[in-house]
């Protein structure tokens, strides 16, 4: 009986792991927040973590498989392609993405910095050239982006990445299958939930289309 009210004890003192952390789903970041942190990064000559913000926002990538992307993947040629494929680590499934004229001049502007050749990880940091940046790095270097623009960075996460431009195709087009392909998803349900999609956003885009 004492081995019982022990434990029953222990249990009740034991303080949860998310207790005063928010939790759940990191919303998006909104245009003017992707702006502020461009231009205080490029102001600041971080040639490095412009180019890995920009190729996170354009590729809609998961953070483990941006911090895995080589050289090869977005400039086979030594210059960054307007298109890039990659095998996602998740689902092991392909997946294609743009990267626009920005995102394409801070890579270039990167390759010159750093003279990375085909092979090599795009992005390193203080484990040396041959590792590639940590999930927990990015994570680190992205807090210290929000900070810097007066945002508080336990509200946003490296998925805020993944989801911002998603969520700006879907907001202005509304073609839910367009963004199931961009992310990756196998399951237009995924898609779906990962939007934060309510039947009031559809019946929104609906009442904007006449037959």
């Amino acid at each position: 009986m004492t081995d019982v009210l022990n434990t029953i004890e222990s249990v009740s003192r034991h303080v949860p792991w998310n207790k005063g952390k928010i939790v759940g789903a990191k919303p998006p970041l909104r245009p003017k927040h992707v702006w502020s942190i461009r231009t205080k990064l490029h102001v600041e000559g971080r040639i490095r973590d412009l180019a890995l913000f920009n190729v996170a926002i354009d590729s809609k990538l998961r953070g483990c498989d941006v911090v895995a992307l080589k050289v090869d993947d977005v400039a086979p040629n030594g210059y960054a392609a307007d298109r890039a494929s990659v095998r996602q680590r998740k689902t092991r499934r392909p997946v294609k993405f743009e990267l626009t004229e920005m995102t394409r001049q801070a890579i270039d502007d990167h390759l010159r910095a750093t003279g990375k050749k085909p092979g090599e990880y795009l992005f390193t940091g203080r484990r040396g050239p041959n590792c590639s940046l940590t999930t927990r790095q990015s994570a680190c270097l992205l807090s210290d982006w929000l900070a810097g623009i007066g945002l508080d960075p336990h509200l946003f996460g490296t998925h805020s990445l993944r989801r911002t431009k998603a969520t700006l195709i879907y907001r202005r087009t509304g073609n839910l299958r367009a963004v199931q392909l961009l992310l990756g998803h196998t399951k237009i349900e995924s898609t779906v939930r990962y939007l934060g999609i309510e039947v009031d956003d559809a019946l929104a885009i609906a009442e904007h289309v006449d037959v």
